[in-house]
């Protein structure tokens, strides 16, 4: 079985629900396989694929993100379910090769990380026992093939339906993959069942309009309004879907000089004019901030993996959609444009590190996160910044005056000797010579061919107390690092415009 949401965004609710109600009921189905792209969920309330994370019904999840589904997540950490986690683009991506009846997805995404079979192969428990990836080699080249299964059942969202049963998307705010989960199932010999607004008469949508064609449709189930929300916690929002389009925000307006925004302005100044960029969520969304702030918002084109092009990206449940977004692809068709580097900047989160240059954003001891598009992301990019705080638990700091203070340390240290799991690794990207730094509020690292390099420092910091003491590796140097911009540190506009 399969559904079809991006975080919360498209989520046909009323059809999930009537799975888990229809099992608490009857015990029937049961031990389905629950097989996901995007994350599905974000207000942790038990809607999206938490109402698959019930043990006895599912036997297995394969899926790319759980921490929006934290019953899901509890379920698998418990072994209660098996559990497996790939990148969100490559299972995107299987969806269409499992309706062509091909092998799998066969793509170097996720080679050298948790999902390749020679660390983890994407298992999450000992449950977890089949191997649903395997290496192969492919003109000389190594090739991660994740495997394709028949999909019996899919549950799919659409806007209107007509009377003949095609499927319009023109109030969403994306367009997952249900074209190719519709024709997954066809083709495997199940049912295809959406969920949509209302029913209009035959001939009144508009073709380009229409994502599933009446030709894959078994049964339309007209949904109640709180069940159909554009986004979870957005009833509906035109300018997400394009439908208006809303007037440009005041970006003279100044964000204030947090440590979050010492990390963005550093970001910003990696920024070049008619560039194609991927923010992550949280300190990343920074750097758009900063580029408004210092009118530089039109160097970039932010993209969002959901397939969203343009506009000002959402965050929350709402995360995947724009707001006046310029062209709202398909789910896959923005990995085909991500997996071929069409990506020149993409600035992804920072938990932890190690002396590799490996991250983990993915698992963390009994907190199990996944790693949604991060790996296809960062291991494509042009170039690829990973952007967050030195140490973590309650870092407090003072600046505004050119310079850095620390005023109470961080408790965990995230520059460690070894990751718990590789999200994304530094010796793949050293092969590939990928260009990879690290930005934090005190410290710039760049990951080249022979190590980890320091090589800026924030004015007013310690290079030994307050830098090296607190790692568990010691990076390489050239010499005394430089100091950071001290207009980073300066509470006024930085003037990073050319």
């Amino acid at each position: 079985m399969s559904g079809s949401a991006f975080v919360g965004n498209a989520i046909p609710e009323a059809l999930f629900r009537a799975v888990e109600e229809r099992y608490q009921k009857t015990q029937q189905p049961k031990g389905i396989t629950y097989f996901f792209g995007a994350s599905q969920g974000g207000s942790r309330d038990g809607r999206g694929a938490d109402h698959f994370g019930v043990p006895g019904m599912t036997k297995r999840i394969i899926g790319a993100h759980y921490n929006l589904s934290p019953k899901v997540g509890e379920a698998v950490l418990k072994n209660e379910i098996e559990g497996y986690c790939f990148p969100q683009g490559a299972l995107a991506q299987l969806a269409r090769d499992i309706a062509a009846h091909k092998p799998g997805c066969i793509t170097h995404v996720g080679l050298g990380t948790f999902c390749d079979p020679r660390l983890e192969g994407g298992k999450l428990n000992a449950s977890a026992k089949d191997d649903l990836v395997e290496v192969i080699t492919i003109r000389g080249e190594e090739k991660l093939l994740y495997k394709a299964f028949p999909i019996n059942v899919v549950l799919l969202r659409g806007t209107y339906a007509d009377e003949l049963g095609n499927i319009s998307l023109e109030r969403e705010a994306c367009c997952p993959e249900v074209t190719a989960l519709a024709q997954a199932a066809k083709n495997s010999g199940g049912k295809v069942f959406v969920q949509v607004e209302k029913v209009v008469a035959a001939g009144t949508l508009k073709p380009h309009m229409v994502r599933i064609p009446h030709i894959y449709v078994d049964a339309v189930i007209v949904s109640e309004p709180k069940d159909h929300e554009q986004a979870l916690g957005v009833q509906y929002d035109p300018a997400l879907s394009g439908e208006i389009r809303l007037p440009a925000g005041d970006s003279g307006s100044a964000v204030p000089l947090t440590v979050k925004k010492i990390i963005g302005r550093r970001g910003a100044m990696e920024l070049t004019e008619n560039t194609v960029v991927n923010l992550g969520i949280g300190i990343p969304e920074f750097v758009s901030a900063v580029a408004a702030e210092e009118g530089m918002a039109d160097y970039m084109t932010l993209t969002v993996e959901s397939g969203v092009v343009g506009g000002v990206p959402q965050g929350g449940a709402a995360f995947g959609a724009s707001a006046n977004p310029e062209a709202i692809l398909s789910h896959p068709e923005q990995f085909d444009f991500y997996d071929g580097g069409g990506i020149d900047l993409a600035f992804l989160g920072l938990a932890q590190t190690d002396v590799k240059g490996n991250i983990n954003v993915s698992k963390f001891g009994p907190r199990l996160a996944g790693c949604g598009g991060f790996i296809n992301i960062t291991q494509n990019a042009k170039k690829v910044f990973f952007c967050g705080t030195f140490t973590a638990d309650g870092l407090k700091v003072k600046t505004g005056d050119g310079k850095l203070t620390i005023l109470e340390e961080g408790k965990e240290k995230k520059f460690i000797k070894a990751v718990e799991q590789v999200t994304f690794g530094g010796d793949y990207a050293r092969k590939v010579k990928q260009p990879v730094k690290y930005l934090t509020e005190r410290a710039v690292f760049e990951l080249r061919s022979d190590g980890m390099y320091l090589t800026e420092i924030a004015p007013g910091i310690d290079l030994q107390t307050q830098i090296l003491d607190l790692m568990e590796f010691t990076p390489k140097m050239d010499g005394k690092p430089k100091l950071m911009d001290p207009r980073i540190f300066t509470d006024k506009i930085m003037g990073l415009k050319k």
